[in-house]
């Protein structure tokens, strides 16, 4: 067996030493570096380890960031079309009270006008043809008539508004007028004619006997107008031109207005 000896420089000394191993001599320094080897990639594999572990750990917050903002808009979206919806049934309720307020009001006024007919109608008087306001007054001047007149009493009524025969009498006409609209004219005892246009809808014949607060119609805005009304004329005759102070011929018969 041989033995070899080296000087080796370990942390600044100079130290002499010989290793024997089998039929060789290995120097000590060689096996510190192989241990130093091993160790080194030891770290190296732990540091690999970490790093993937890191890695894995960035990849799966970003996930969770994803969908936790992808949750929140959702939320978000969920929350809205529910501040939505909420806002149209509010919306919808509110409107449903509003009509039915409205036909309401609407039912009260057309009782209380069809009351009121039938109570001086059973007295055997004259009534005012419809519930409302007057409008244009008679022999009012302007060109949208033909004569240059008002030949009658404009009173406002909305469309639909319940229309009353003015005193007694028997139907001669009952259709379509010209640019009265719909329209009725009545003859009644004195020999004296009542006039009723621009109505949405007839309820009476030619020929058919009618009595004071009788309803012979429905007000509308049918013929030439600019909006829904009960044009009421008094004639001597049942044509156009023969018209009297249709207001006067009411008072004269007993009717306040």
């Amino acid at each position: 067996m041989r033995s070899f000896s080296i000087r080796s420089t370990l942390a600044g000394a100079a130290a002499l030493t010989t290793v024997t191993t089998g039929a060789f001599v290995v120097p000590a320094a060689a096996a510190d570096a192989r241990t130093e080897g091993s160790a080194f990639a030891r770290c190296a594999a732990v540091a690999g380890d970490l790093a993937t572990h890191l890695a894995d750990q960035a990849s799966a917050q970003h996930r969770a960031a994803v969908v936790a903002r992808k949750q929140h808009a959702a939320h978000v979206a969920r929350a809205e079309r529910a501040a939505r919806e909420r806002a149209a049934k509010e919306a919808a309720a509110k409107a449903a009270k509003a009509a039915k307020a409205k036909a309401a009001r609407e039912s009260a006024t057309a009782h209380a006008s069809r009351s009121a007919a039938a109570g001086r109608a059973a007295l055997g008087g004259w009534v005012v043809p419809v519930a409302g306001s007057i409008g244009t007054p008679y022999r009012a001047t302007s060109g949208l008539w033909s004569s240059g007149y008002h030949t009658g009493v404009d009173f406002v009524a909305s469309t639909g508004t319940p229309v009353h025969a003015a005193g007694a009498g028997t139907v001669v006409e009952a259709g379509w007028g010209g640019s009265y609209g719909n329209n009725i004219v009545i003859r009644h005892a004195d020999g004296m004619y009542t006039q009723y246009g621009h109505l949405s809808s007839l309820g009476v014949s030619v020929g058919q006997t009618v009595s004071a607060g009788q309803q012979i119609g429905l007000s509308g805005a049918t013929g030439n107008v600019t909006g829904p009304h009960l044009h009421f004329e008094a004639r001597t005759t049942p044509s156009y031109g023969s018209d009297v102070d249709p207001l006067g011929y009411l008072r004269s018969k007993g009717v306040r207005i």
